[in-house]
């Protein structure tokens, strides 16, 4: 395979199980750099961008794929690649700083009622827009994260639109649940969200930006990962750019759950929360790895140093986890965002029936909605959650295992 050729059906790579007990990865011969998967069964699509990533040039040391990864525009979402020199945008993904935020109450799940519940997320449907909707109102200024939007070129003239995506959920995957812990019974409240359209455009901006450069100089690469030499001052700018989109990102889901606190206020007086855990999963960062100062992108991925706290979520019916990171040099120090899909988005809808899935929540004694559209991302559209988090032992230990009470969706 030649740099910016497909990968035939014939192309083969090889797979060995590492001999280590204490580590779950398998490799991949790449044509350039190995590629270490914690996952046992990857679709062709995915495979091809795998090895596809193997070959590029700027690659350092291997491609690192965590066990939820499944086909994504370019690089597999759940891949991890540490570059020398070069940042791609499209190996961060479009919602720039998208991530995960948990918190403890002081509450017991035997303490809500199912009207308890309800009026809580009745709350916080009232007062977090989801899906397409932004705030009506803009909200203060003082949420915004540190820093100048008139230093920054792409993002100057965007205050407006940033003060009216703040605290907003978003759609696709996106969700917020209230959980029982299944060892202690105390109650958790776990968000997911990102930078909105605002991330998606910063995205969009820098990727065509990378493609005019790459084309301009004669730049080997391949399709979607398109890059600018870090010197650059393209460069330079997507780094700033998209540092402020993760700090956006994680300002958005801390306005949200300010939101579900007072939510739960109301309903539970005096209730009280512990501080909150934020990870993101979609961003590039300088790190240093097996003795060199890299840029590792997380397309995906959480980053699991020894002992930091971490959130891996499973499906809106299955169990999430808190994590500490075990700080494996393997995996760039990474562990899987989530369960990971095992179907596409338009492959759910046709498969998967709405009765089936609205049945399994309900034995379970979740409170949800689910449309139609939901399909999209219901449990059955999913990898198991046990099976990930097997698959990446020596990633990551678990902490708290949590199990949803009600879910509230960005349909």
């Amino acid at each position: 395979m030649t740099i910016g050729g497909a990968v035939t059906s014939q192309l083969c790579v090889q797979i060995r199980q590492k001999g280590d007990k204490n580590m779950m990865c398998k490799v991949v011969m790449g044509t350039r750099v190995p590629a270490k998967l914690w996952l046992s069964d990857v679709e062709t699509s995915c495979m091809e961008q795998i090895v596809s990533l193997a070959s590029l040039p700027f690659v350092f040391k291997h491609v690192a794929v965590m066990p939820d990864a499944h086909t994504g525009k370019g690089m597999p979402i759940g891949g991890v690649i540490a570059t020398n020199g070069v940042v791609v945008p499209n190996a961060v993904g479009v919602d720039i700083g998208c991530g995960m935020c948990a918190m403890r109450t002081s509450l017991k799940a035997g303490e809500l009622t199912r009207d308890t519940l309800m009026a809580i997320v009745t709350h916080i449907k009232s007062a977090i827009p989801v899906g397409f909707d932004h705030q009506a109102k803009a909200v203060d200024e003082s949420w915004l994260p540190e820093g100048d939007l008139a230093e920054l070129p792409f993002l100057k003239d965007k205050k407006g639109d940033l003060l009216h995506e703040m605290g907003t959920l978003g759609g696709g995957n996106h969700f917020i649940e209230i959980q029982r812990d299944t060892a202690t019974d105390d109650v958790w409240v776990m968000l997911h969200s990102g930078s909105r359209h605002i991330g998606l455009l910063v995205a969009h901006y820098y990727n065509k930006q990378a493609e005019f450069w790459c084309q301009k100089w004669f730049a080997d690469t391949l399709p979607n990962l398109a890059f600018f030499p870090i010197e650059t001052e393209l460069a330079k700018n997507y780094m700033r750019e998209m540092d402020y989109c993760v700090r956006f990102a994680f300002a958005n889901r801390s306005k949200m759950m300010d939101e579900i606190r007072k939510g739960f206020a109301a309903v539970c007086p005096g209730v009280e929360f512990d501080s909150m855990i934020n990870i993101a999963h979609n961003y590039a960062a300088w790190e240093n790895h097996f003795g060199k100062n890299v840029i590792v992108h997380r397309k995906g991925a959480t980053s699991a140093k020894a002992g930091e706290k971490g959130i891996i979520p499973g499906s809106m019916g299955s169990k999430s986890y808190i994590v500490e990171g075990l700080g494996n040099p393997e995996s760039f120090m990474s562990c899987s965002h989530g369960a990971g899909r095992k179907m596409s988005r338009t492959e759910a809808r046709k498969k998967l029936s709405l009765q089936d899935e609205c049945g399994l929540l309900d034995g379970k004694g979740i409170i949800y909605e689910m449309r139609q559209k939901g399909l999209d991302e219901a449990p059955g559209a999913y990898k198991d959650i046990d099976e990930v988090m097997e698959n990446e032992k020596d990633l990551v230990r678990s902490l708290v295992e949590l199990v949803p009470l009600a879910v509230v969706k960005g349909n």
